[in-house]
């Protein structure tokens, strides 16, 4: 009797201690991490957050990233879940050759980018949002047996139902995008502007010992006609663009902090660059203005010999910068504008920006060869808001 007691005793005193080091087991350790807290931006159909995770695997496991949850954490609400296909379409990482189908899966050391595009509430938006990461533990010798067909059916079920949950990253939001004046006046074509799969957001450098996307809310602006050309006669000469020359805008009061206006400009064309581009060409001749409370107006590819400020210069909001050129990494005339939380267009973080504006229609490239074609609708006046890529907007004259 004593002897049975001793051993329930001891049975007990293991099932418990294996269930308090189950609890106390150290989780996987992964990094989530938000590189630049985002700030909300208003569009024509409605609120949104624009931001990114990265995540790094720093154990020896592959990792498959199974489910993503993005929740309001003084509510606990949900405000976004991300799995299956929809998460593949917002995963990268910074090999390109891993196919579609596999960014999911980190292996030991290596390093995935999340696009994360949040609908809110304009005026309710969440103070602070937490991350939850489903991940599935791959060990590679137990992978390579059931994708080859020899694992057990207690081990291919080991490996579908072994998840690990983790949760973190708090990440404050800002309410409030800097308000500004449209840096052009008219209608323009938004090409490239912010959507989650856009060129400009999905460019992530490491410049100065960081990580940063510069371009995050970056748009180029160009002028088309009523059958989407942005040219008359012949396309190989930039005056026969609608927008060159047009007069580029100081979007606030500020101090001019970096000017370029040396570089010549391009013959128009996809792969007609008038010089060799690196990091001091790559913007063409550009105008960087402070406009206070750590953010800065760029303007990119504008016209040699055009620029009417020098660094050093107070400027007034409305005030005439320089004119709409063709230098730099660029392949017609446009101008390239961003609100940014440094000076560079590359190794600052690019933030998004509040103004007034009108949707009159939407832009796309189809048809052999490709084209711009735009359809137009009845206007739809935002206020305080950012055009999104690929609008046709009227910014008031």
């Amino acid at each position: 009797m004593i002897q049975r007691s001793a051993r329930r005793f001891i049975a007990l005193a293991l099932v418990s201690a294996t269930a308090r080091a189950a609890q106390a087991q150290i989780p996987p350790s992964i990094e989530f991490r938000v590189p630049k807290a985002p700030t909300v931006a208003v569009s024509d159909s409605g609120a949104y957050l624009a931001y990114e995770l990265h995540v790094t695997n720093l154990t020896s496991t592959p990792m498959t990233l199974r489910r993503l949850e993005v929740i309001d954490d003084a509510s606990h609400a949900t405000v976004l879940t991300l799995a299956d296909s929809a998460l593949l379409r917002v995963m990268a990482r910074p090999a390109p050759q891993i196919p579609a189908a596999q960014r999911a899966k980190i292996g030991a050391g290596l390093r995935a980018y999340v696009y994360l595009w949040v609908p809110v509430d304009a005026n309710h938006p969440p103070a602070k949002l937490l991350h939850r990461l489903t991940f599935k533990p791959e060990p590679p010798d137990t992978t390579r047996a059931v994708a080859e067909g020899r694992a057990s059916a207690n081990a291919r079920a080991a490996v579908d139902t072994n998840l690990v949950v983790l949760e973190g990253t708090v990440t404050p939001v800002e309410r409030e995008a800097v308000v500004i004046s449209p840096p052009v006046r008219g209608e323009w074509a938004a090409f490239n502007g912010p959507s989650n799969s856009s060129g400009h957001r999905r460019l992530v450098l490491a410049l100065d010992g960081h990580v940063a996307i510069g371009q995050r809310f970056a748009i180029d602006f160009l002028q088309v006609d009523s059958s989407g050309h942005s040219y008359h006669g012949d396309p190989s000469k930039n005056e026969n663009y609608y927008d060159y020359g047009t007069p580029l805008l100081a979007v606030a009061d500020g101090i001019v902090v970096e000017t370029k206006d040396s570089i010549p400009q391009n013959v128009p064309g996809a792969n007609s660059r008038a010089v060799p581009i690196n990091m001091v060409t790559v913007g063409g001749n550009h105008v960087a203005i402070d406009i206070g409370h750590g953010r800065y107006a760029l303007y990119a590819h504008v016209q040699p010999g055009s620029l009417r400020v020098r660094v050093g210069d107070h400027v007034k909001r409305g005030q005439v910068l320089a004119l709409l050129g063709n230098s730099g990494n660029s392949t017609e005339p446009h101008v390239h504008f961003q609100i940014a939380d440094g000076p560079t267009f590359l190794s600052s973080e690019g933030i998004p920006y509040a103004t007034d504006f009108e949707v009159v229609g939407n832009c796309g490239v189809a048809g052999t060869p490709p084209a711009i074609v735009c359809t137009r609708h009845p206007a739809t006046t935002v206020k305080g808001g950012i055009p999104l890529m690929n609008e046709l907007v009227r910014f008031p004259k």
